[in-house]
């Protein structure tokens, strides 16, 4: 029996099949080369070059699936909100791909994935889109972190004015007490010492003695007026508002006609929040003392019966200059301010400042009960 010959392949058959092969590797070369060129590409791009990139990533995409153009949308674009979207507009998603869209792919006349008829051409396709979502959640990543950083650096260049400033008004408060110590309290003191040695100390009685009983009492008055204007004894005691309430009638005392609006006077908060709700009263009121031009009408009001709890303190003096105005624009550049800001962050408030609605300033502070 005569052995069979294999029957060979005609000249037409085995050029069909290198035609084939040859297509097949040309496609493979194509695919190949538009992840590498894209990847390339994003993986160089920047927050400035970003949206360049990623339309060129686009529009070759477009290309590859035979249409004319395409470009990303990101979901912060205005058209996004508007837009709508069709069948030629496909989602892109930051890595992992549980999340919402964190832009569009729009190819025009782009019929969707189903339209691609090579399944290799529909793996290239979605790891373009995986190419470019990466690149817009790093990007957009890198953004926040800039500006918290850029956020940081601006809290610790005011925290460090801030520091330097809070030195020098210590300086000045010790200077103040110093002053009013020797001023007062130490030439009372020294009176009082020349009264008792001297020869007829022993008798009071006689027309134009100076009693040390009164100079002592003198001196006691010297010495509460200062430990008041460090920590009045009142805020201690009986709490915020009959504190707040001494401090207006200090005004008045200097000729200020002072209106008190002052609620829940039996209020007791915690002394943190009593310090520093004083504290920035206090500082309102040397303000007033400093710019408001004279004696002037002044508001002093402690709303705490609201939630926020609210100390509003206005004047009707002359209200801040040009250069103060500039100089509370700018973060750090006040020290008064800035203080009183951050007392309030402290405990979780807040403060606003600025010029009245028809004349002096207004300082307004919102704070909560319980820290």
């Amino acid at each position: 029996m005569q052995d069979q010959l294999p029957v060979l392949p005609s000249d037409g058959e085995t050029i069909a099949e290198l035609r084939e092969l040859y297509r097949a590797a040309e496609s493979r070369a194509a695919r190949l080369r538009l992840l590498s060129v894209s990847a390339r590409e994003l993986a160089e791009a920047t927050s400035i070059s970003l949206d360049a990139s990623v339309d060129r990533c686009a529009q070759r995409l477009a290309f590859f699936v035979g249409c004319r153009g395409g470009k990303v949308l990101h979901c912060a674009t205005p058209l996004v909100e508007t837009q709508s979207l069709g069948p030629d507009t496909i989602p892109i998603k930051a890595p992992g791909g549980q999340s919402a869209p964190i832009a569009w792919l729009i190819i025009d006349g782009f019929k969707g994935l189903d339209g691609i008829r090579d399944e290799e051409d529909r793996d290239v396709f979605r790891m373009e889109l995986d190419l470019i979502g990466l690149t817009i959640d790093r990007i957009t990543k890198e953004r926040e972190r800039a500006g918290l950083v850029a956020k940081l650096q601006e809290r610790e260049k005011t925290l460090g004015k801030l520091l330097d400033q809070i030195f020098t008004a210590q300086e000045e408060e010790r200077r103040r007490v110093s002053h009013e110590l020797h001023d007062g309290v130490a030439q009372t003191a020294t009176a009082l010492v020349r009264i008792l040695e001297s020869p007829g100390a022993g008798n009071n009685g006689g027309e134009g003695a100076i009693n040390p009983a009164e100079v002592a009492r003198s001196l006691v008055s010297e010495l509460r007026r200062v430990i008041a204007g460090l920590r009045p004894t009142l805020l201690d005691d009986l709490g915020l508002v009959p504190a707040l309430q001494a401090l207006a009638e200090s005004l008045e005392d200097e000729g200020y006609e002072v209106s008190q609006i002052l609620t829940r006077s039996d209020l007791r908060l915690s002394p943190l929040v009593e310090t520093a709700v004083f504290r920035v009263a206090q500082e309102a009121v040397t303000n007033i003392r400093k710019h408001a031009g004279g004696p002037c009408d002044v508001t002093v009001q402690a709303l705490f019966d609201t939630d926020p709890l609210i100390l509003r303190i206005e004047d009707c003096g002359a209200g801040p200059s040009e250069e103060t105005r500039k100089a509370g624009a700018l973060a750090g550049n006040n020290v008064g301010i800035e203080v009183m800001k951050e007392r309030m962050a402290a405990i979780g408030g807040s403060l606003e400042w600025g010029a009245g609605p028809e004349c002096g300033v207004y300082v307004e502070a919102r704070f909560p009960a319980q820290v």
